[in-house]
């Protein structure tokens, strides 16, 4: 049922079979026999006395002649025997001692009048069946459903140990993890564990990343969606999306919902141009009764993501909805050391490689850069055919995502080039010469990206 886009022809076939065959039928059943002829000529024929047998079936005429043919026509109005009475055709018809029917043909009750409409039938739901329950055709019958995916522990998901860099944070979800595993505990003491917890920062920093591990540390199934798969330009969608993604989360609890991007939904209300009825607020409105419509501590805890908290309704941040914030900020020089540790743990590196080295030399980097950084060494060192990645590649790909690649082929002047080298050491010159200034650790007169050349320092 899934290829059902790559067979569409196949079916296409089938139906103008089966319509070939219904319409073959339709003639077997209605009989070749039968001559369609215009009412005038049925008239003569009937005032000549061809006919011993007439059938009337409300416009339709079926006459039988004596030597066994049979003519059809139709009146120009609805015909019924106490018209024909009154008519000059009725005369006729008892001065040739016809016989008169008004009953419809024995033939128009066969099994091969009703086997072209039967097998039409047939052929019209097999084709709305197959169109209705195929890919994107069958999602115009379950608008509202939600789009979350659900993972589950399989012994490979990932753990706080994978995460670098965030240890206060990790302490922060560790609460949460430990009431998913052992809620005995809190319900003693008759605590109630936050219901949400939000997680604010910059792109980049690990927001998902580490909600992944907090639901494989808990061993937990995990849903994640984005704020914007609820909202829909149908009203009412959203919030029976909302609605039915926490039946199925209560049907698998204990679990981990995660928003991603909520200010997609959680936006302030009242600040739309549909007023307070528009499709956004609906679907907020229906998330803040399920949030707060919990009985007690049912094992649902609601993760959301946003870098901008900023925007975000009120009621959605009072205690009893997310009732606590944890802010993901940028990695300091230790958590930059860890993130490299970390993401070069399965590659071949040489033995100049040092991680202290370049976690000073990454200031203002996310975890999300850290990673592009290495792929972007690994990348270079396949361009040139090595076997281990040394640091010559890790520092080319540094400098590459932080101002571009080299532009050694661009037609630069030597008084350009002169301008650039006095601007660039004078520079230096300044960092030298300024106390507290951090050492400079590069400087070129290679153009990239916008600059035609740069001085970088190296922080202690």
């Amino acid at each position: 049922m899934k290829n059902f886009g790559r067979n569409i022809g196949v079916y296409i076939i089938v139906f103008l079979v089966v319509l070939s065959i219904s319409m073959f039928f339709r003639n077997l059943g209605t009989g070749s026999d039968y001559k369609e002829i215009k009412f005038s000529q049925f008239a003569n024929h009937l005032e000549k006395g061809d006919y011993e047998k007439i059938n009337i079936t409300d416009r339709q005429l079926t006459g039988t002649k004596k030597n066994g043919d049979k003519e059809v026509t139709y009146a120009p109005s609805a015909l019924e025997i106490n018209w024909l009475e009154e008519s000059t055709l009725y005369p006729m018809i008892q001065e040739n001692k016809i016989e008169l029917e008004s009953d419809p043909p024995e033939s128009e009750y066969n099994l091969f009048n009703l086997l072209p409409t039967i097998l039409m039938v047939l052929a019209m739901g097999f084709l709305f069946y197959f169109m209705m329950s195929q890919g994107g055709n069958r999602q115009a019958f379950q608008f509202g459903k939600n789009r979350a995916k659900l993972y589950k522990s399989d012994g490979k998901s990932i753990t706080f140990k994978d995460v670098a860099g965030l240890e206060e944070e990790k302490v922060e979800l560790a609460e949460i993890v430990d009431f998913l595993t052992n809620p005995v505990k809190y319900d003693k003491l008759g605590a109630r564990i936050p219901k949400g917890v939000l997680l604010v920062g910059q792109p980049g920093t690990g927001k998902t990343y580490i909600s992944k591990a907090t639901a494989g540390e808990a061993g937990v199934p995990f849903f994640t969606i984005s704020g914007s798969d609820f909202v829909e330009m149908f009203v009412g969608v959203g919030a029976s999306r909302v609605r039915d993604l926490f039946n199925e989360a209560k049907k698998n609890a204990p679990c981990i919902i995660f928003i991603d991007e909520i200010d997609a939904v959680g936006r302030r209300r009242g600040a739309g141009l549909g007023g307070g009825n528009d499709e956004r607020e609906q679907t907020l409105n229906q998330l803040l009764v399920e949030m707060d419509g919990f009985d007690g501590n049912i094992g649902i805890i609601i993760l959301a993501a946003t870098n901008r908290p900023d925007v975000l309704d009120p009621a959605l941040l009072r205690p009893g909805r997310f009732d606590r914030q944890i802010v993901i900020g940028m990695p300091d020089i230790r958590g930059r050391e860890e993130l490299f540790r970390l993401y070069t743990k399965n590659k071949p590196l040489a033995d100049d490689v040092s991680p202290e080295i370049l976690a000073k030399r990454t200031p203002g980097f996310s975890p999300a850069d850290i990673e592009n950084l290495i792929n972007e060494a690994a990348l270079l060192t396949a361009r040139r055919n090595g076997t281990k990645i040394r640091m010559d590649e890790i520092e080319e790909a540094t400098t590459k995502v932080m101002a571009g690649p080299q532009k050694k082929s661009r037609v630069i002047s030597e008084a350009e080039r002169k301008l650039t080298a006095y601007h660039e050491a004078g520079h230096a010159i300044v960092m030298r010469a300024t106390p507290g200034a951090d050492p400079v650790h590069q400087i070129t007169i290679i153009p990239r990206g916008m600059a035609g050349g740069f001085t970088m320092w190296l922080p202690e």
